[in-house]
C-alpha cells in the first residue's frame, strides 16, 4: 500500500492511503452509514445490525478508530476498532467489504491500518465476534485471532418443559420492576460471573443504563425466589423481557440466576424459570458456553427437538504478548 500524505488515517485528518487493490482508505464521516447501507444492503442478523452500529467517527474518549474504503469516491468498506468501559482488557475489531470488493485483501490492509493506532491505546489486545462457518471467520483464523467463546440464540417451544409444583419446590414467582435495586444489583453481578473469559467491569449504574432501563427496550422482569422452609426468599433467577407484548414471534428474553448457587441448584432453577416463560408462547434467550447451567438445559432441549438454535456466534481474540 501506498501513502498520499505521511500520516494517514487520523481523526480529523482528511489524509489517505492507497490499498493494493486500488481503493483509498479515509477516516470516517458523517453520512457513510447511510451510503455504505446502499452499497452493503439491509444487515443479516440482530448481531449483523448491532455490528454496524459500532461505526462511528473516531473519538479519544472514548477510544476508537474508523476508517472507509472508497472505489472511485463510493464508500464500500469500513472498519473499526474501540475501546468499551465495560470489557476494558480488550479492543473490538469489526469490519465489512461490499461483495464485490471481498477476497482482495481488503479487510486485513484496513486491519494493519488500525492496528497502527493501537499503540495510541493503554489496551492491546483484540476481539472480533462472526457468525460461524462465516469468511469472516476464516479470516480471523488467517490473522492469527482464536476462539474464545459461542453464543447461540435459541429459541425453546412452548410447553417444552414440564411446569414445577412451585410450592412443594418452595419456589414463588413474583413480578418485580426493572428499576428494582435488588434485581439491578443481581443482574450485575451474573453479568460479570459470566464474562470471567472477557472480564467485565458492569456495576449497579452500568447494568440499569444498559440492560434495564426503558431505552434498552426491557419491558418487565419475574424473578424465581427461594420460599422453602429455611429458605432466606432471596432470588435465585431472573427473566428480563424485552419484547412488549406478546405475539406469535418468540419473546426475546434475557434470563440469569444468582451466581452464588451451586451450579446443580442454578440449573434447576434455570429449568424452572425457562418452563414458566415457555408456557404458553415461544420464548427466545442468548447463551453462551460460559452460561453453563443454562446451556445445560438448552442443549437437552436441542437434542430433543424442543427448541432450535437460528443464528450462532464466535468471538475470537488475539491477544497481546
Amino acid at each position: 500500500m501506498s501513502t498520499e500524505h505521511d500520516a494517514a488515517a487520523r481523526p480529523g485528518d482528511p489524509a489517505r492511503l492507497t490499498l493494493d487493490s486500488g481503493l483509498t482508505v479515509r477516516p470516517w464521516a458523517e453520512g457513510d452509514d447511510l451510503k455504505l447501507l446502499q452499497v452493503w444492503g439491509d444487515p443479516e442478523n440482530s448481531m449483523h445490525h448491532q455490528d454496524r452500529s459500532l461505526l462511528r467517527p473516531s473519538s479519544n474518549e472514548p477510544w476508537s478508530r474508523c476508517i472507509v474504503a472508497e472505489a472511485d469516491g463510493l464508500p464500500v468498506a469500513a472498519a473499526t476498532i474501540f475501546r468499551s468501559s465495560l470489557h476494558p482488557d480488550r479492543l473490538s475489531f469489526y469490519a465489512e467489504v461490499a461483495p464485490e470488493h471481498r477476497r482482495r485483501g481488503v479487510a486485513a490492509q484496513m486491519l494493519q491500518i488500525l492496528e497502527a493506532e493501537v499503540p495510541n491505546c493503554a489496551v492491546q489486545s483484540l476481539k472480533s465476534r462472526v457468525a460461524k462457518r462465516s469468511a469472516a471467520q476464516c479470516f480471523l483464523k488467517d490473522n492469527g485471532f482464536t476462539k474464545i467463546q459461542a453464543s447461540r440464540q435459541v429459541v425453546v417451544q412452548p410447553g417444552a418443559i414440564k411446569l414445577p409444583d412451585l410450592d412443594s419446590a418452595g419456589l414463588d414467582l413474583e413480578d418485580l420492576a426493572t428499576g428494582s435495586v435488588e434485581l439491578t444489583q443481581l443482574v450485575a453481578d451474573f453479568y460479570n460471573a459470566v464474562h470471567t473469559w472477557d472480564r467485565s467491569e458492569m456495576t449497579v449504574g452500568r447494568a440499569q443504563q444498559m440492560l434495564l432501563a426503558p431505552e434498552t427496550g426491557a419491558s418487565g422482569a419475574v424473578v424465581l425466589r427461594d420460599t422453602a422452609n429455611g429458605g432466606d426468599n432471596s432470588i435465585l433467577s431472573f427473566a428480563i423481557s424485552y419484547t412488549p407484548e406478546r405475539t406469535e414471534d418468540p419473546a426475546d428474553v434475557l434470563l440469569g440466576w444468582n451466581p452464588e448457587l451451586p451450579e446443580a441448584d442454578a440449573e434447576t432453577s434455570c429449568r424452572a424459570m425457562l418452563s414458566m416463560l415457555a408456557a404458553h408462547f415461544p420464548v427466545k434467550v442468548e447463551v453462551d458456553d460460559a452460561m453453563v447451567p443454562l446451556k445445560t438445559v438448552t442443549d437437552e432441549l436441542i437434542e430433543a427437538g424442543l427448541a432450535e438454535f437460528d443464528f450462532e456466534a464466535l468471538i475470537y481474540a488475539r491477544d497481546a504478548a
